[in-house]
């Protein structure tokens, strides 16, 4: 059984920083692309930064570029995002999510397993 656990998360104001973590257990996450996602209310899910295997390709949101960094550790199992400048439209609940497949995506449906989700709470 694979579970994809994300912590980190809570309230800050604008122009704070938040550091996700996202552990995965009952499966090696080392070989999947991981990515981030994030869901306001009332909204669809939307992708925030992707990771490929490696670290060695990086894919990041228009809105977030510059501002968050995707990052994992294969020898825990865990991948990261640091959220930088926050303002109260980050304001989601984010997901981990991790993709079998060797080529990166931003799609919600090509995305395997997921996370419960965590919630962050930006106030102006």
């Amino acid at each position: 059984q694979v579970q994809m656990v994300e912590s980190g998360g809570g309230s800050v104001q604008a122009g704070g920083s938040v550091r996700l973590s996202c552990a995965a257990s009952g499966r090696s996450i080392s070989s999947d692309v991981m990515g981030w996602f994030r869901q306001a209310p009332g909204k669809e899910r939307e992708f925030v930064a992707a990771i490929n295997w490696s670290g060695s390709a990086r894919n990041y949101a228009d809105s977030v570029k510059g501002r968050f960094t995707i990052s994992r550790d294969n020898a825990k199992n865990t991948v990261y995002l640091q959220m930088n400048s926050l303002n109260p439209e980050d304001t989601a609940v984010y997901y981990c999510a991790a993709r079998s497949w060797a080529t990166m995506s931003t799609l919600v449906d090509e995305y395997h397993y997921w996370g419960q989700g965590t919630q962050v709470t930006v106030s102006s």
